[in-house]
């Protein structure tokens, strides 16, 4: 018998919501047959059968939430005594069956597509519509519509199966209130506060992920930042000369490509900020692929996909890839790969019209640099005052393998990189 289990795929997501089953009890799978897919807080799991062989029992129902370490299915793949598992109203765990046993255990493994949000409760995952039916929706279309007090069972899903997704709430808010078609999250738990006392929310799934990643980065990494402000007035002119001829190629020219290009240039003389501490081993871990995370402020959270292999990427090509996981990130359409295996990442701040931050390395990378807003500013050019664009940037750094004078010298050549456009090109 094989007990098949929900294994970690990563990225702090330690459980799930059973999606859609693709086989019932007594269908016989093949192994490799897609058997369910999980929606997690970032993306949705397509899970295969490790198997082949008969299900016997089903871990959870569609809409139910399940756990990292908690049976997924059982298949009877022929290896144990088919007469153990009529048992299936006992739990797994209460058998406590050895793989010496008849029961073998495995792990989630397969390919990833993205959720459309954060996983909701089991209670939440059960609403019903008055007629006893089950409506179907994703769990952040849920938080919407009880935020903007709206019936969910009297929405119409446009998503798989009559789902509803958060567009769907969004098109029912905007019919509600005109004026209030695009509603802000925080605006609208400020409306609704009680003057008085206090009021408790519990915190999304992605939002825990955050916290997770946060409190580890700081625990494991003594940062130390850096900052300095650089005249970009060279790299402004140029930007704006060429992109016509960029939106042309279908590149929208930002100038977040040109600083990619530039960190992935510096790193290249510098590979220790493209490295981690393996703290228990104490070794440097040089990673020999350039993965530049893009930290994406979406709705319901921060999330960073990365670019791979930027350094082997032209400018147009950065742009056109910096916008795409702009969008799917705030779509929900990224996979997982897409958010993992980052080595160093960029962080734009300047977008909250902010010039200086310190912010926090995603572990286990040893370096983030922070954009700040690019302002006007007096410059000295060749001895004499003029008004420049002036770029503030922050770099924190793993303090155990980077020092001081490592960023410092890192700063002076992206400085170097960003203040020559045709640098980037020719390099």
């Amino acid at each position: 018998m094989y007990n098949f289990k929900f294994a970690d795929i990563g990225e702090g997501l330690n459980e799930g919501t059973i999606l859609k089953w693709n086989f019932k009890v007594g269908d016989k799978v093949n192994e490799g047959d897609t058997i369910v897919i999980v929606e997690t807080d970032k993306v949705n799991a397509e899970i295969p059968s490790p198997v082949t062989g008969v299900i016997k029992k089903l871990g959870a129902e569609v809409g139910e939430t399940i756990h990292v370490g908690e049976t997924l299915v059982l298949i009877d793949d022929g290896s144990g005594d088919a007469e153990e598992v009529a048992e299936e109203a006992a739990p797994v765990e209460e058998k406590k069956e050895s793989k010496s046993d008849s029961i073998e255990e495995g792990g989630v493994v397969g390919e990833i597509e993205v959720g459309d949000t954060v996983i909701a409760s089991p209670a939440q995952a059960k609403t019903t519509s008055s007629t006893g039916t089950r409506t179907l929706a994703t769990p952040i279309a849920r938080r919407m519509a009880a935020e903007a007090g709206l019936d969910i069972n009297k929405i119409k899903g446009t998503g798989e199966n009559g789902r509803v997704l958060r567009e769907d709430i969004m098109r029912a808010i905007a019919e509600k209130d005109a004026p209030a078609s695009q509603p802000k999250m925080q605006a609208q738990v400020a409306a609704n506060l009680p003057k008085e006392g206090v009021t408790r929310e519990p915190i999304t799934k992605l939002r825990k992920a955050i916290v997770n990643s946060m409190v580890t980065s700081k625990a494991m990494i003594p940062h130390t930042v850096l900052m300095q402000e650089i005249d970009v007035t060279a790299l402004a002119e140029f930007r704006k000369a060429h992109k016509d001829f960029a939106a042309s190629q279908g590149a929208k020219l930002t100038f977040m490509p040109f600083i990619v290009k530039a960190v992935a240039l510096t790193i290249k003389d510098f590979p220790i900020f493209n490295a981690s501490y393996d703290h228990e081993a104490e070794e440097i871990v040089y990673h020999h692929n350039m993965n530049i995370g893009i930290a994406v402020d979406t709705p319901d959270g921060l999330i960073v996909p990365n670019i791979k292999n930027a350094d082997k990427l032209s400018l147009l090509e950065l742009a056109k890839e910096i916008e795409k996981l702009g969008k799917e990130a705030n779509d929900r359409t990224l996979q997982m790969h897409q958010i993992q295996g980052g080595t160093f990442t960029v962080t734009n701040y300047g977008a909250f019209d902010t010039s200086f931050g310190t912010p926090v390395i995603k572990y286990p990378e040893s370096a983030i640099l922070g954009v700040g807003r690019i302002s006007k500013k007096p410059v000295v050019v060749n001895g004499e005052l003029a008004v420049g664009d002036v770029l503030p940037i922050s770099l924190a750094v793993d303090h155990r393998i980077i020092d001081g004078g490592d960023a410092g010298r890192f700063i002076m050549k992206f400085k170097d990189y960003i203040t020559n456009p045709m640098l980037l090109l020719m390099s």
